[in-house]
């Protein structure tokens, strides 16, 4: 092979084949930096500004508002005064009906473990685990309205154009692996949550970061990976001449825009496409599971939605297995139905969105603990906000800012920790208070990342993920 410094990058896809398995060749034997793209050294993997204990998350999203008195945050109080006023005059922010009175969980609550964590009848299988959890009681966001609230809790702010928690990791310590993306998101089958994409954005920081989104249940999960067999003219190497072309041009055109990162992410895709032509087979493969994980994991299910859940879990354990950094799995789409957004009665819309995350969820933190995973992976389980004590119309709840609750498990945590409580009527956090700001400071903090120095200035600003906000939750840390 001829290596001399006028060799072409032509010549040398020539040379070893063509097409993309070429160009995937061509990048891991080259390792080439991406104009504007930060590479990752292998020092960052053990963290940036101090020890790591995660290497990768998992996020699990309950979009919508997830009830906090009929899951995971048991009130007798509203038992007792159920039927009475609240008896609060304050205006609430983007409430969208009028304020009931106060309204008792419809679902029964039991102890469980030995820590003795109150749990809804609405979860069997993850009360089983609540002793390997670290709960955050009293969690308080800023917006009772979706959009925002969604932002605040993946993004650092209420206005959209701000990088998301996935992105910021990626910018900072990278990727694990060459040939799958660093950030995988996997949302609903029903559709995006609220914000579409804007939840797994990279904002200001270069676009290579942003989340790639797989739709786990489609024939394609990514679309126009392989060329369409009815194109015979599609070969790969006709692939080999059409992309070094593309390559010359986009090359040229970035140099005379330096400050625009689209034409470098392309670039980037193109590789990694690359390489996820021979990657993404094997690791979007979860029926090649044994049964009996295919069956923990509810893929044999006849509910749709747990099924589809289910896969995305199990998904997102062989994404982790494979080194995907960040993996975000999304439950309910945007809309009034099939999510967590319950104004209407919640005790006809809450069970079936619970009943579609619970065996799931239990089976994805066996399994990682199964397969060592838990050694270096950290999962979280959150949402926007919570939902009011009171009714809203007759059986419904409405959005609630003021206390909801979220848990981690894994690597770094305390486990059956419970951290912050809120008021009787889990309608306001009360004590040891906790933000999304705090989640994201502690979770940097176990990948190594320090929240406070993960800066990047932006139009005369130094921007972070936490803003000017945020501290490490050491309570829940091991």
């Amino acid at each position: 092979m001829n290596t001399s410094p006028t060799h072409t990058r032509r010549d040398f896809l020539s040379d070893i084949s063509s097409g993309f398995a070429g160009l995937a060749l061509s990048h891991l034997l080259t390792r080439e930096a991406t104009a504007g793209v930060p590479v990752p050294k292998p020092e960052f993997y053990g963290g940036i500004h101090h020890p790591a204990k995660v290497q990768r998350v998992i996020q699990l999203f309950m979009n919508g508002g997830a009830s906090p008195m009929d899951t995971w945050d048991y009130k007798p109080m509203l038992a007792k005064q159920h039927g009475q006023k609240l008896g609060s005059k304050e205006k609430i922010e983007g409430a969208t009906g009028m304020q009931g009175p106060l309204m008792k969980s419809p679902f029964e609550f039991k102890q469980h473990g030995q820590t003795g964590h109150w749990v809804s009848s609405l979860f069997p299988e993850q009360a089983q685990l609540v002793d390997e959890m670290a709960f955050l009681m009293a969690m308080q966001g800023r917006t009772n309205v979706h959009g925002q609230g969604a932002y605040l809790m993946n993004n650092g702010f209420l206005l959209p154009g701000f990088p998301c928690m996935g992105a910021w990791i990626s910018y900072a310590i990278g990727n694990l692996t060459d040939n799958l993306p660093t950030f995988i998101v996997l949302p609903d089958a029903r559709g995006l949550p609220y914000n579409g994409r804007g939840c797994f954005t990279s904002g200001f920081l270069p676009a290579v970061h942003q989340g790639t989104v797989i739709k786990a249940g489609a024939a394609t999960p990514i679309p126009d990976l392989f060329a369409n067999k009815k194109f015979a003219f599609a070969t790969p190497e006709a692939d080999g001449d059409g992309l070094t072309l593309l390559n010359k041009m986009n090359r040229g055109h970035a140099a005379q825009h330096p400050g625009d990162s689209r034409l470098d992410t392309r670039i980037a895709g193109y590789e990694l496409a690359a390489k996820l032509q021979l990657s993404a087979p094997e690791a979007f493969d979860v029926m090649s599971e044994p049964e009996s994980a295919r069956n923990a994991y509810c893929l044999n299910s006849g509910d749709k939605p747990t099924a589809d859940f289910g896969r995305r879990c199990l998904l997102a354990t062989r994404l982790i297995e494979r080194g995907v950094r960040f993996v975000q799995v999304w439950s309910g789409p945007e809309g009034a139905v099939n999510n967590w957004d319950n104004h209407a009665n919640i005790p006809n819309e809450l069970p079936p969105m619970a009943r579609s995350v619970d065996k799931p969820i239990a089976a994805l933190l066996r399994d990682l603990r199964s397969r060592g995973l838990d050694e270096d992976t950290l999962v979280v389980w959150t949402t926007e906000f919570g939902r009011t004590p009171f009714s809203q119309g007759a059986l419904g709840r409405d959005h609630n800012c003021g206390s909801f609750v979220s848990w981690l498990w894994g690597a770094g945590i305390k486990p059956g920790v419970t951290h912050g409580q809120s008021d009787d009527w889990a309608y306001k956090a009360e004590q040891d208070i906790t933000t999304g700001y705090d989640m994201h400071a502690t979770i940097l903090h176990l990948l190594g990342i320090d929240h406070e120095k993960l800066i990047v200035r932006q139009n005369g600003l130094d921007r972070r993920l936490t803003d000017v906000h945020g501290h490490v939750v050491k309570e829940i840390l091991a």
